[in-house]
């Protein structure tokens, strides 16, 4: 598979306040926002510097009677969705919506690896791969993926079978267990880890690359939010923050010290 499509290609907020949100992240990240312009929906682009590189949208009604919360996902690019989604599930995976076609986009769908961490698929028109990445640790693009799993060696196998990610150093936390970095072609893309034991369920969290961990880290608390973990040094030197918009959706940021 071309390596444009395995990787993430686009990130998605849902939430209830889509003004507050593009208000949030534009103080926080420092993210321009502007409309998207579709005729049958709101949607909104967040940009850093010419790039656009993340959307906003209302949590849909079928979505939230399933008590779904604001939350970040991120899209996997794929050569063939049917095909994926067949895989999915013949590998303990389940589809929670689509296949559904986006005119000028190309398809997506909604699922969860066996342990309940929901991701996003999308198969891009033909031509079309989605924004290019920026340059490592350029601000407002994304750093990290990370994945806090119920079994992170189960976790591993099911992306690493669907999508062809391969293992990168092994990292020993501890009590914690072994943290799992990945590659996704040639590049080092995110970790797996056993999520915590307070945390309710699996998910993906995504780290937004910033110029100071520490002064983001005010900024979320100046604009509403709350820090869950951080500023904290990671191996490699890099400073993290983890964190909950003021709409509930967790998100983190990655950037020097």
């Amino acid at each position: 598979m071309d390596a444009t499509l395995s990787r993430f290609v686009w990130y998605e907020l849902m939430t209830r306040d889509i003004v507050s949100a593009a208000s949030f992240y534009s103080a926080v990240i420092g993210w321009e926002s502007r409309d998207a312009g579709f005729p049958d929906q709101a949607y909104t682009l967040f940009s850093a510097g010419d790039a656009a590189v993340a959307g906003v949208l209302t949590v849909p009604a079928r979505v939230e009677e399933r008590g779904v919360q604001p939350h970040w996902t991120g899209y996997l690019g794929v050569e063939d969705l049917d095909g994926t989604l067949l895989r999915i599930r013949q590998a303990g995976g389940t589809v929670d919506h689509g296949p559904e076609a986006v005119p000028g986009v190309g398809s997506l769908a909604v699922a969860g690896d066996p342990q309940g961490a929901v991701f996003s698929l999308l198969q891009p028109l033909p031509g079309m791969s989605g924004p290019a990445p920026g340059a490592a640790g350029t601000p407002g693009h994304t750093g990290w993926h990370e994945l806090l799993a119920s079994d992170m060696e189960g976790a591993f196998a099911f992306y690493a079978g669907l999508f062809g990610w391969t293992k990168g150093q092994a990292v020993d936390m501890g009590p914690m267990g072994a943290y799992q970095t990945f590659y996704i072609g040639e590049v080092w893309a995110g970790g797996m880890m056993k999520k915590p034991q307070q945390m309710p369920h699996p998910l993906w969290l995504y780290y937004f690359n910033v110029e100071s961990a520490g002064a983001a880290a005010a900024r979320v608390k100046a604009a509403g939010g709350t820090v869950l973990n951080g500023p904290l040094q990671v191996p490699g030197g890099g400073w993290i923050v983890q964190a909950l918009d003021p709409q509930g959706a967790m998100f983190a940021m990655v950037g020097p010290g």
